[in-house]
């Protein structure tokens, strides 16, 4: 089985879980029509194989980014302008899928960035609190209650064909929690810990060159 079907049959089969933490909540696009066409092309166009691939693992998808098209740091705009998928999922623009799709540019484009690393996220569906993004650690009840999904969804995707022996994760506090999984679980060698794209483009972006250098280096 490829890496595209194993992929695919993963996030076009998520369910929404039961979040129990108040005013939060939680967004799927993988039940809308146009989001399952979306990421099958773009499965089917860059994963239809059995590489073995470097992971790219963020914090969980923001509602303007993966949270619309169902794929990780990838925006509407993104998809269409950059990974040549035409989709009908709006004009959004995303500041992490802003500097995520610069970063692959320099890598020397979406082919071979997309033969060699799979991006995902720790939590894989959007969530929100009072219409704005939230991160899967900003209430620890959410995080306890979210950790046995979490932990399930990273050892799924897992099989769909990661390289053991480094990680790459996206932000220092979303390492945190990672590690605390993958000090129980041992699924990963080494742990390589990036500063977040959107903490990049938001408080660093006079130094986004070097931001770019330091994500090549990584994977490399």
């Amino acid at each position: 089985m490829s890496f595209s079907t194993k992929a695919k049959k993963y996030f076009l089969n998520l369910r929404t879980p039961s979040i129990l933490t108040n005013g939060i909540e939680v967004i799927n696009p993988y039940k809308l029509p146009d989001v399952r066409k979306a990421v099958g092309n773009f499965y089917n166009k860059f994963y239809n194989d059995d590489k073995k691939r470097i992971y790219m693992i963020g914090i969980n998808p923001g509602r303007f980014g993966g949270g619309l098209t169902g794929i990780a740091f990838t925006d509407p705009a993104a998809l269409r302008e950059h990974c040549g998928i035409e989709n009908s999922l709006g004009e959004r623009k995303e500041l992490s899928s802003k500097f995520i799709y610069e970063m692959i540019a320099a890598f020397g484009g979406v082919e071979e960035y997309f033969s060699k690393v799979f991006m995902t996220a720790l939590f894989p569906l959007a969530l929100t609190h009072r219409g704005r993004n939230f991160n899967y650690y900003d209430d620890k009840k959410l995080f306890n209650s979210l950790k046995p999904e979490i932990k399930k969804s990273l050892e799924t995707q897992i099989l769909f064909g990661s390289k053991k022996e480094k990680v790459v994760i996206l932000g220092k506090k979303n390492a945190e929690y990672f590690r605390l999984i993958n000090d129980e679980l041992k699924f990963f060698v080494k742990i390589i810990v990036l500063n977040h794209p959107r903490f990049i483009m938001q408080y660093r972006q006079r130094s986004m060159k070097d931001y770019v250098n330091s994500y090549i280096r990584a994977i490399n």
